[in-house]
C-alpha cells in the first residue's frame, strides 16, 4: 500500500490484527498519519473469534466497517443455554434489545474476514502505511515522541512517531517495554476449537448455544462458509494430562463431538486448533505516550465472545480521544479517561462475566448446578429478567458503564 512520509508526525501502531488495523483506519480516516508494524509476513489467519456484539457494530459504523460486515456475516437473533442431560434450559431472544440498539442481534463472522476488509480500506489512504515482517523488539519514549525498534527484512530499523499504540497481543512487547504489569492467571486446561460442516440447526440448535456439563462442557456456534448452512464450531476444554496430539487426534475429536451431538457416521472436520486461555488485565492501559488496547491490555476466556469485541471497543474509544488530542481539541489527559473507561469495563464486566460463564457451564456440584440452571430457565421465561441477561451478554451494559465514567 502507499507509503507515508517518514515524518515523526504520526501514530505508530504495533500489531496488524483486528484491533491494530481498526485503530489505524479510525485515525487515518480523520487525517491522522499512521504506521502499522506487523511481525507476521502477511495478515494472520486467527481462527478463534467470530462473533460481533451490538455495541461493536455501533462503534464500527462511523468508519464504514459495519455495513461491510453485515454483507458477509450471519445475523444471530437468539442464543440457547443447554444441558447435556436436560437439553434446552432456556432460549434468550436478542429482539428484547430492539429499543436499546440499532443492532439487536449478534453477527457471526470470523475475525480473519475482518482484517483483509479493513486492510483494503486502508490501502488508498496516502498517510496510512502497513509494513509486514517488522517484528518490534522495543519501544522507548521522550517528552515529545516515541521510538519503535523492529527487526525487518532490511535488518534492525527504528521508527519515530508522536504516539505508540500497542495492539500486539497477550505477549505484547509494547506493554513490556512500558513496564506495565499484566496480573491474572492462566487456566490449567487448554481449549480446543473444531469446525465441521455438519448442520446442528437441523438438530434444534440456535446459531449460538452453550452446553453445560461438569466435565465436558461445550459451546457451539455457526459461521459463514462457502455455501449454506455454514460451518459449525465446537469449543471445549481439553482433558487434563492430554498431550496436544492426543487432544486433536481424529478419534478423540470424534468422541468429543459425538458426546455432545450423537449422529450417524463420523464428523467431517475442517479445522482443529488448541490454545491456552488466560484471565488477565494490565495494571494500566497507558504509560506516557504509550497506550495499549485489545489483548495487549486484557485477556479472557472465549465463552461469551467478549475478547475481540472488547478489543475493538477499546480501539474506537482510544482513537476517538487521540483524534481530539491530535487536533488540539483535547488535552493528553483524555487518554487517562480511556484507561478509566475501558479498564473498568473489562474488570467489572468482561472478566467477571467470562469467568461466570465458564463456572456455570462446568459446575460440578449437583445442587449448585441445578440452582443456576433453574435461575436461567426462569429468566428465559420472564422478559424483564431475560432482557437484563442479554443487556449484559450483548455488552450493552458494559459499554454504557464505560461511557459514563468521567
Amino acid at each position: 500500500m502507499a507509503a507515508s512520509a517518514t515524518s515523526k508526525n504520526r501514530v505508530i501502531i504495533v500489531g496488524g490484527g483486528p484491533v491494530g488495523l481498526v485503530s489505524a483506519l479510525s485515525l487515518a480516516l480523520r487525517d491522522v498519519p499512521v504506521l502499522v508494524l506487523e511481525g507476521y509476513h502477511e495478515l494472520f489467519k486467527d481462527l478463534r473469534a467470530g462473533s460481533f456484539h451490538p455495541p461493536t457494530l455501533e462503534v464500527l459504523e462511523p468508519i464504514g466497517v459495519t455495513t461491510k460486515l453485515l454483507d458477509l456475516g450471519i445475523v444471530v437473533p437468539r442464543w440457547q443455554l443447554r444441558d447435556r442431560k436436560e437439553g434446552v434450559v432456556g432460549t434468550f431472544e436478542l429482539s428484547l434489545l430492539k429499543d436499546e440498539t440499532r443492532y439487536p442481534y449478534r453477527l457471526h463472522l470470523e475475525q480473519h474476514k475482518l482484517t483483509p476488509l479493513v486492510y483494503d480500506m486502508l490501502k488508498p489512504i496516502p498517510h496510512a502505511e502497513v509494513r509486514f515482517s517488522c517484528r518490534v523488539t522495543s519501544v522507548t519514549q521522550s517528552d515529545d515522541g516515541v521510538v519503535v525498534t523492529a527487526d525487518t527484512p532490511n535488518g534492525t530499523e527504528t521508527f519515530e512517531g508522536k504516539w505508540a499504540i500497542g495492539a500486539d497481543g497477550g505477549g505484547s512487547v509494547v506493554r513490556k517495554s512500558a513496564g506495565i504489569d499484566f496480573g491474572g492467571f492462566t487456566y490449567p486446561e487448554r481449549f480446543a476449537l473444531v469446525s465441521t460442516p455438519y448442520d446442528l440447526g437441523q438438530r434444534g440448535f440456535t446459531d449460538t448455544a452453550y452446553i453445560s456439563h461438569p466435565v465436558e462442557w461445550c459451546a457451539v456456534f455457526r459461521l459463514p462458509d462457502v455455501k449454506p448452512p455454514g460451518l459449525w464450531r465446537f469449543l471445549y476444554g481439553c482433558r487434563p494430562n492430554e498431550s496436544e496430539e492426543e487432544s486433536l487426534s481424529d478419534d478423540n475429536v470424534e468422541e468429543r463431538l459425538q458426546a455432545v451431538v450423537p449422529k450417524q457416521g463420523r464428523y467431517e472436520t475442517r479445522h482443529k486448533t488448541i490454545y491456552r486461555v488466560h484471565q488477565r488485565v494490565a495494571e494500566t492501559f497507558r504509560a506516557g505516550r504509550i497506550v495499549i488496547a485489545g489483548d495487549a491490555a486484557h485477556l479472557n476466556n472465549p465463552i461469551g465472545g467478549f475478547g475481540l469485541n472488547s478489543g475493538l471497543q477499546d480501539a474506537m474509544n482510544l482513537t476517538d480521544k487521540m483524534v481530539g488530542i491530535w487536533r488540539g481539541e483535547l488535552d493528553a489527559s483524555a487518554l487517562d479517561r480511556y484507561v478509566r473507561q475501558r479498564r473498568t469495563a473489562n474488570i467489572e464486566y468482561v472478566q467477571e462475566a467470562s469467568m461466570r460463564n465458564k463456572r456455570t457451564l462446568e459446575e460440578a456440584d449437583d445442587n449448585v448446578r441445578k440452582q443456576r440452571l433453574d435461575e436461567m430457565r426462569k429468566a428465559s421465561q420472564i422478559p424483564a429478567l431475560a432482557k437484563e441477561i442479554v443487556m449484559k451478554s450483548s455488552m450493552i451494559a458494559s459499554m454504557r458503564r464505560a461511557n459514563a465514567i468521567a
